[in-house]
């Protein structure tokens, strides 16, 4: 069935929240968050007024790729915890109304899911065909020029069967023919078992790359005006990556999330440079996903002409019903306090006040409501693959991944006194939760004032979007009939005009309940917002 009127306001006037489990809170002192950790700060997270959490993958790995390589896609890693620990995380946050979403990884497995290693058997084995098999090229390399976003080559030569793999990202993730019909099936399969568990969707992994060119063409070279989201080591990803059959899959799992009462939500990690691109995987903005992640605006610069440039053009050619996401922050990505606001607590709050005032629905990132900055990683630090290989040029991914500060100890809350964390704890004692919570005056009383504003106010929550005229370096904009956020993103002072009403939310509190009538002066690096 499709959703009924506001079934939707859940996730469309809501703010969700990503959290990365292994490094959010560790419950049995291994040094490893958990389910059971999760379950233990969700009144936290209630207060926080979040309406759902997406978790990093949680099923059963090897933890080549950390999650991203799925061994066993219906049953949780032993490392989180059990079935019944996701079961009581569902039921649970369902008593504070906080729904649940799971991350899903289509493209590729783990080299040790049960499917590869039967492949691997021979050219005749059951699910041979469930991968993505190439013979070599004439003079026996791999079959094409698709390279790996880890670098070097996409294949890799299983030397008993004379055959090639295709591996887009480790080689320990070999990637699945999505041409083929039993695939697609155990999928269907897959959503469902989740979904009749309660859980609410999906954060759908690299859901543009998920298909791939039916003859494997060779990608064409790259040259200096493709897109950056096509250039991958000299040539252009157009036969690995963006394939247009990619949408079938997505249209197929959007009518069997519609036969639930409650429609299950599909939110695609949709990594593509072109807005044009982002706007194809929300096809006729009611069969495809619900929403995907614009990498255009998580990649911007804090800047008041870029940002309202970006959302200007997603809100002219968005189809009509579709709904935009915007974050400034993940767990491929660095946090938003380093990238955009390089430490400083101002610049931090007026781009939470972006991302919460926006139409959309705002991700916000584990401890981007304290303002936590990348963690400090050393050679000796780093788990991720990738910073591995590319040490020193660069460090990974760990940086975002380390462990969520909750008190000023040295382990931060997050492990038992004495334990180490898998990852570095950052500067506990400079952030965290629980110093936070009692200063009326930190990024996380902001955080909450703001998010419960957006809650309570049907113009922020639900209204539409109408850029206003004001000065350079200021993003003014209106929201449904009555509500205008003034965004100064510089380092003067500016006067903005034509602006009536009360001050419900601002970066600075002492300006919270205040008139404005006409001309007000926005201080540097800060917003407010105004309700007539």
């Amino acid at each position: 069935m499709a959703a009924g009127p506001g079934e939707d306001r859940w996730w469309r006037g809501g703010v969700l929240y990503q959290i990365y489990p292994r490094s959010y809170a560790d419950s049995n002192g291994d040094g490893y968050g958990d389910l059971q950790g999760i379950i233990s700060r969700l009144d936290y997270l209630a207060d926080l007024g979040v309406a759902a959490l997406w978790l990093s993958p949680v099923t059963v790995s090897p933890n080549r790729d950390w999650g991203y390589d799925v061994a066993d896609y219906c049953d949780i890693d032993p490392d989180f915890g059990t079935l019944e620990d996701l079961d009581r995380l569902v039921s649970e946050g369902a008593k504070r109304d906080v729904r649940i979403l799971l991350d899903l990884v289509p493209n590729h497995t783990s080299d040790q899911h049960p499917w590869f290693v039967d492949a691997r058997r021979g050219r005749d084995a059951v699910h041979r065909d469930w991968y993505v098999w190439a013979d070599p090229a004439l003079d026996g390399g791999p079959p094409n020029n698709w390279i790996s976003v880890f670098g070097g080559s996409a294949w890799e030569l299983d030397e008993p069967s004379g055959q090639y793999f295709l591996h887009n990202f480790e080689l320990e993730q070999p990637d699945l023919n999505w041409w083929n019909e039993d695939v697609r099936n155990a999928f269907d399969e897959i959503v469902r078992f989740w979904w009749d568990r309660g859980v609410a969707g999906f954060r759908i992994d690299v859901c543009n790359m998920m298909i791939k060119d039916a003859q494997l063409r060779d990608n064409p070279p790259a040259t200096e005006d493709d897109p950056l989201d096509q250039q991958l080591m000299g040539v252009r990803s157009v036969y690995n990556s963006d394939r247009p059959e990619a949408h079938d899959i997505l249209r197929r799992w959007r009518a069997i999330s519609n036969r639930y009462d409650t429609p299950r939500l599909l939110i695609g990690e949709t990594n593509v440079e072109q807005l044009a691109t982002l706007m194809q995987f929300y096809g006729n903005g009611h069969d495809e996903l619900h929403g995907g992640f614009n990498f255009v605006f998580i990649n911007a610069a804090l800047d008041a002409a870029t940002m309202r440039a970006i959302v200007e053009e997603v809100e002219a050619t968005l189809p009509d019903g579709a709904w935009p996401l915007w974050t400034g922050s993940n767990h491929d990505v660095s946090r938003l306090a380093t990238r955009w606001a390089g430490g400083d607590a101002a610049r931090v709050r007026c781009a939470l006040m972006i991302l919460l005032c926006l139409r959309g629905t705002p991700f916000l990132y584990q401890g981007d409501e304290i303002g936590l900055t990348d963690g400090p990683i050393e050679q000796a630090d780093l788990r991720d693959a990738v910073g591995i290989r590319f040490w020193p040029y660069y460090k990974g991914r760990d940086p975002e991944r380390t462990p969520m500060p909750w008190t000023h100890s040295r382990e931060g809350g997050f492990s038992p006194e004495g334990v180490r964390p898998w990852l570095p704890m950052a500067d506990a004692a400079r952030c965290n939760v629980a110093d936070q919570v009692a200063d009326p005056d930190s990024v996380l009383s902001f955080t909450r004032r703001a998010i419960a504003r957006r809650v309570s106010n049907e113009d922020l929550a639900l209204g539409s979007y109408t850029s206003l005229v004001s000065p350079g370096d200021t993003w003014v904009f209106q929201r449904g009939q009555g509500t205008v956020v003034a965004l100064n993103m510089s380092d003067a002072a500016r006067e903005i005009s034509g602006l009536r009403g009360s001050i419900t939310l601002a970066t600075d509190r002492e300006r919270e309940g205040h008139r404005v009538d006409g001309v007000v002066t926005v201080a540097p690096w800060s917003g407010l917002v105004v309700e007539s």
